[in-house]
């Protein structure tokens, strides 16, 4: 494998001291969440100071596109007011040099009235509109994998078929979604062409617990393993932390799996 290392920044910690942190600790790039002080007008206002941080520590960006923002909607003013939203904030994405967003596919009409059948196609559609608006930005769209939506990991194939955009797969979000180890390796051996950006988000059960990689019970070997060789996509630490001693810990233990996964 030859995939690049990075982490999703957290609520609670500066951008500048994880830009230091990912140069201190040879990450690739950082994944920028896009919300609290980091939300779209705050970082357009100093993207160009974010852009001359990550250049003096050799770093590469990606961002977290906001959540929730409803793609979806059966209601167009409402659907084409996230698209716009997301337009906006590619367009910043695209003012720090960020090369992937993660986009969440996600639909929040109300479940009494309208069915995942039914709302699926408007995500689609709004998917397509982003991607093209992202691609002449240099900008890879990746939608992510979300447990309890309209697009868990059981329905991403759906998803991939019938739009253009790429795909991040969360590793904690499909175990919510039921995909053990196996499953979740099946999944990977069957999409590697279009999984391109991975959330290791490590948990203890079934539950989003977003813990340092190694401290919960996902085996990672098989889920990393099932990428062919020579594939060079993103993987994300996606840690719920404020001390950021626990990422750098989750990479020296990444990069022992990913020594394993190569010996094979």
């Amino acid at each position: 494998m030859r995939p690049t290392l990075g982490f999703v920044t957290q609520l609670g910690i500066d951008l500048d001291d994880c830009i230091r942190f990912a140069g201190r600790e040879g990450f690739d790039y950082v994944e920028v969440l896009m919300d609290g002080d980091n939300r779209r007008g705050s970082l357009a206002e100093r993207a160009g100071d974010v852009r001359s941080s990550l250049a003096a520590t050799d770093l590469d960006a990606a961002v977290h596109l906001p959540f929730p923002i409803d793609l979806g909607s059966p209601h167009d003013r409402q659907r084409e007011g996230g698209v716009a939203e997301l337009r906006a904030c590619l367009d910043v994405a695209a003012d720090l040099g960020a090369g992937t967003a993660v986009v969440h596919p996600t639909a929040t009409a109300w479940d009494a009235a309208w069915d995942g059948d039914r709302l699926r196609p408007l995500v689609y559609d709004s998917l397509d509109r982003l991607a093209d608006h992202a691609g002449p930005l240099g900008i890879e769209l990746c939608a992510e994998n979300i447990f309890g939506s309209v697009h868990t990991v059981a329905e991403m194939p759906a998803l991939l078929e019938e739009t253009t955009v790429s795909m991040t797969l969360d590793t904690g979000h499909a175990r919510v979604s039921g995909y053990d180890e196996a499953d979740t390796a099946a999944f990977v051996a069957d999409h590697a062409d279009r999984v391109r950006h991975v959330h290791l988000n490590d948990t203890r059960r079934p539950a989003d617990e977003h813990l340092p990689f190694g401290a919960g019970t996902i085996d990672f070997e098989p889920i990393l393993g099932a990428f062919p060789e020579g594939w060079d996509g993103s993987l994300s630490l996606e840690v719920g932390t404020r001390d950021l001693d626990y990422i750098g810990e989750s990479k020296r233990r990444l990069e022992t799996v990913l020594e394993r996964v190569d010996a094979r």
